[in-house]
């Protein structure tokens, strides 16, 4: 990474600004302003998000921020309702106050004297999401958006459920915005009604993993902020980024297909990071990419961004499996639509424990059955990859003993697969619910088995997400299953293997009980996008290297320590996965701020018990500074039996070691055909 010290712009930063929305509430803004633009407005760049300006996002946002002011923009982030310094208590994620407030912003914002009347929106995760439904609100002065690691259907494609299957991120997720939302803001910038604030949100926002849980199949709930119920609503333009390591990627490939605003897409290999801090890397100079679009659709400067491919994406090479990488190799490649004419879809039966491959080969027909152990999942990995631990999948023998395994002879040449591989299946259940978990993998020549996608399926889903209908025992049905989108070559001699588990735990929630699958075989079938690679590929523009402005001083006070940990207790027969996310505490030297940021998650089974699924997190979250020192534990249980979930948590919140707030929620919430 390259530290830029001189720009283009001398840049003024304005710590914080309340900005008015239409009932009255205030949100805080921190500002980097070019000085230039007191005189010469220029276009302003806005990130929206709850993660806190003052000090959690902080060394991030100076990364970011500071680099494209001096470049002429505008940069302005801005604290949600409910978070960091702004007013009001955060209840919900994307709800129709959050996308109002932005369009309020996005209003003030262009109406200042130091901007030219044009915004950009910009973000990752959150702020990706919301830059997409504000972008459907259509104000009047945005004229174009970057949307990293986020999604345009909130229930199928998110953090919450897959295939109609309860993730375990769901947990982790809920987690995250329970510590969040319980922190104050800081003293020095709302004065002395910080306690008030502080004490209006620990009282008003509530449990969300409570709310998430009484909405288990597609309903309004989850629609009414999806770009996906209508493409047609975004029209302005669109760049939409995302990471084959990451949770969020399909969207990518929905938005070019459906969109019909100018876009561009842009597939790497990484997690859950802005790309020019992209791990698993290469990394790219990201800050530079965004400048050439906005100087494009703000500046109406020709850049040559547009008469570019459409879609840009990383082609991994094959590797051996870890639960962690630095590099994956590859290339990158490129597509001038979505989807393009000349991948082929190509249909390839499967056959007892084989995938046809030769039209001359003889397909047989089998009933093959299948009762996994809990234990398929534990190496799963992370449905979104923060690439801050080693949470990505591990060889898959470790799982497929557990398995239903189909898989190629060895290739005789290359195959790369760019786009969904997609399952159509025969199968019988011996109980009305059940899930089914496919997963892609490369077969070695050594026999190592590197997971390349996956995707999950409960089987009452299989016709619809709104209406789940369960399965009658011993009827077969044909369904169809949709694996993450990849791109991946899969080298001469090495195999492509499909593997099917009855559980994926923890990734997914198991089922309420255990239950027997048949697959039949001859009337099931793997599509898979071949991608014939293209001379142009070799010849592609270079992305720059990694450049951002200088990184946010710091004084580490303690070490972080972030690791997952498989535990298996053979007297109990319990397994557990521990995942570590310990942070430290370190200082912010500018504000003189203190930082602590700790959270530890278990999630464990018992046996072939179902019911002794158990996922279990905890929190701890600090600032300290003069005579400021708060604290804030959360600890969050979810468990199940096999009709309801039940979940039990707790929030306490210290000033100076002394406890100022306790509240503890019991819920049992039934299960809704999951």
């Amino acid at each position: 990474m390259k530290t830029i010290t001189s720009f283009p712009y001398e840049v003024r930063e304005i710590e914080n600004v309340f900005i008015p929305t239409r009932d009255g509430t205030r949100l805080a803004a921190r500002i980097w302003l070019p000085v230039a633009a007191e005189q010469d407005p220029l276009p302003a760049i806005l990130e929206y998000i709850p993660y806190r300006k003052r000090d959690l996002s902080r060394g991030r946002d100076d990364n970011n921020h500071a680099y494209m002011a001096g470049h002429g923009y505008v940069c302005v982030r801005v604290d949600m309702r409910g978070s960091g310094d702004s007013d009001g208590v955060l209840v919900d994620e994307y709800a129709p106050t959050e996308q109002q407030d932005a369009v309020d912003v996005i209003a003030w914002l262009a109406g200042q004297s130091w901007c030219n009347g044009k915004v950009g929106m910009m973000g990752i995760s959150w702020g990706g999401f919301n830059s997409l439904q504000v972008a459907a609100q259509r104000p009047p002065a945005l004229k174009a958006i970057i949307s990293a690691c986020s999604s345009d259907d909130l229930y199928s494609d998110n953090m919450h459920y897959m295939g109609g299957c309860l993730l375990g991120d769901n947990l982790s997720e809920a987690t995250v915005m329970f510590a969040f939302n319980s922190l104050p803001p800081d003293p020095r910038i709302v004065g002395d009604r910080w306690r008030e604030m502080w004490k209006e949100r620990l009282e008003g926002s509530g449990l969300w993993l409570e709310k998430w849980l009484r909405h288990q199949r597609r309903s309004d709930y989850w629609k009414k902020s999806s770009i996906c119920e209508n493409y047609q609503a975004i029209q302005c333009p669109v760049y939409a980024i995302g990471g084959w390591a990451d949770g969020f990627t399909n969207a990518v490939f929905r938005l070019m297909e459906h969109l019909e605003v100018p876009r561009k897409g842009l597939i790497g290999p990484w997690g859950h990071k802005y790309p020019h801090h992209g791990i698993p890397g290469p990394d790219i100079g990201f800050l530079q990419e965004a400048l050439r679009w906005w100087d494009y659709w703000l500046k109406d400067k020709e850049t040559g961004i547009m008469d570019e491919p459409m879609l840009r994406a990383w082609m991994q090479d094959s590797i051996s499996p870890n639960a962690s990488y630095e590099e994956r190799p590859g290339r990158w490649v490129a597509e001038d639509d979505w989807p393009p004419s000349d991948i082929r879809l190509e249909r390839f039966p499967l056959g007892r424990y084989y995938i046809v491959t030769d039209e001359k080969e003889k397909l047989d027909h089998h009933a093959l059955t299948l009762q996994s152990p809990l234990s398929v999942g534990m190496h799963a990995g992370k449905w979104c990859s923060y690439a801050a631990t080693p949470d990505l999948p591990g060889d898959q023998r470790e799982e497929d003993g557990g398995a239903l395994v189909f898989e190629t002879r060895p290739l005789a040449e290359t195959v790369e697969l760019l786009g969904s591989t997609r399952l159509e299946l025969n199968v019988m259940s011996d109980k009305p619910l059940g899930m089914i978990a496919a997963r892609l993998s490369d077969v070695a020549e050594d026999g190592q088995v590197t997971r390349v996608s996956y995707g999950l399926l409960n089987l009452a889903h299989r016709n619809s997400d709104e209406h789940p209908e369960p399965m009658e025992p011993g009827r077969s049905y044909k369904v169809c299953l949709h694996l993450n989108g990849i791109a991946q070559q899969f080298p001469a001699g090495h195999r492509i293997r499909i593997s099917l588990s009855t559980t994926y735990w923890p990734l997914a929630w198991a089922p309420p009980e255990p239950f027997t699958l048949t697959v039949m075989t001859g009337d099931s079938s793997v599509i898979l996008p071949i991608r014939t690679p293209k001379d142009r590929d070799d010849h592609l523009t270079p992305f720059d290297e990694p450049e951002q402005a200088p990184d946010l001083p710091i004084k580490l006070l303690e070490p972080s320590v972030h690791n997952w940990r498989m535990i298996r207790d053979l007297a109990s027969n319990e397994s557990t996965l521990e995942v570590i996310n310990d942070q430290g505490r370190f200082r912010i030297e500018e504000t003189g701020t203190e930082i602590a940021r700790k959270t530890l998650e278990w999630y464990s089974s018992q046996g072939h018990d179902f019911t002794s699924l158990r996922g279990e997190t905890y929190t701890e979250r600090g600032f300290r500074r003069d005579d400021w020192d708060v604290e804030v534990i959360t600890r969050t249980v979810l468990t199940s039996t096999e009709t309801d979930f039940h979940v039990h948590a707790q929030l306490d919140a210290f000033e100076s070691d002394e406890r100022i707030y306790s509240q503890n929620w019991t819920y049992a919430i039934p299960r809704d055909h999951v």
